[in-house]
């Protein structure tokens, strides 16, 4: 069965995007089918794993607004096992014209209900809690919410964590959280381990154990149009993810 799971905070810059591609990409490596969604209008999962502009279409855009899945819509990418649903900026107008559809937060549910084949298939939702994240909750069975470590970062949580509770009262009773993963940690700054505290003392069990550092490979692995486990799979950024996905095979 299927397991389909978002990637979600609506707070930019905390890693969402970085941490959807290279946990993919870890299971894919140890020999599960990942399917990665692109539901994020600035396309930064698709330009992270090599998908050029020009290759992307048909999108998930055509795929919401004719309210239909299009077997092309899946493009392999270049790592075995992973494919993904590509995004552009056209996927910013699919809010307003999602707006004027009956059941216009089911849609993307509709559309994934016709997907078999994968292990596990990852939503990753845009920096906001708009009608394309609300149906990339409603489509899925739980949430992974990464966090970065920093004050700012906490204010946002609650937000998020309501928004989920009310999609489970009204919308999606299986739907919830899978964990939260902590990002951009530094561990020269006590602010770091301060939010790591606040956070493990709040949501107990549901924080992963492995932390995501810092890390310079991380941030220069998008470039290249890779995940930073291609890139450098040695690095403290490349292992902290592999560590992450272990956590998720044993949480399934």
């Amino acid at each position: 069965m299927t397991k389909i799971i978002a990637i979600a905070n609506q707070k930019g810059g905390v890693g969402k995007t970085t941490t959807a591609i290279n946990l993919a990409t870890a299971l894919a490596a140890i020999d599960k089918k990942v399917l990665l969604v692109d539901a994020d209008p600035q396309g930064n999962a698709s330009t992270g794993l090599g998908i050029l502009e020009e290759n992307r279409e048909p999108s998930l855009y055509q795929l919401l607004t004719k309210q239909e899945f299009d077997i092309l819509s899946i493009k392999k990418t270049s790592i075995p096992k992973l494919d993904i649903i590509s995004s552009s900026i056209d996927l910013a107008a699919s809010e307003i014209e999602l707006a004027e559809i009956n059941n216009r937060e089911e849609v993307l549910k509709k559309i994934l209900s016709k997907i078999v084949g994968y292990d596990f298939i990852f939503i990753d939702c845009p920096p906001a809690l708009g009608l394309l994240t609300i149906n990339g909750l409603v489509a899925s069975r739980s949430v992974i919410i990464p966090l970065q470590c920093e004050f700012f970062a906490l204010e946002g949580l609650s937000a998020l964590t309501n928004t989920i509770d009310t999609i489970k009262s009204g919308l999606n009773s299986t739907i919830d959280l899978e964990g939260v993963v902590l990002t951009m940690f530094d561990k020269r700054n006590a602010l770091s381990s301060l939010v790591e505290e606040d956070v493990r003392s709040h949501f107990k069990n549901k924080v992963y154990k492995t932390v995501i550092p810092r890390n310079v490979r991380i941030s220069e692995a998008p470039s290249h149009g890779k995940p930073v486990l291609l890139y450098d799979t040695q690095c403290a950024g490349s292992q902290a993810y592999i560590g992450l996905a272990k956590e998720v095979i044993l949480n399934q």
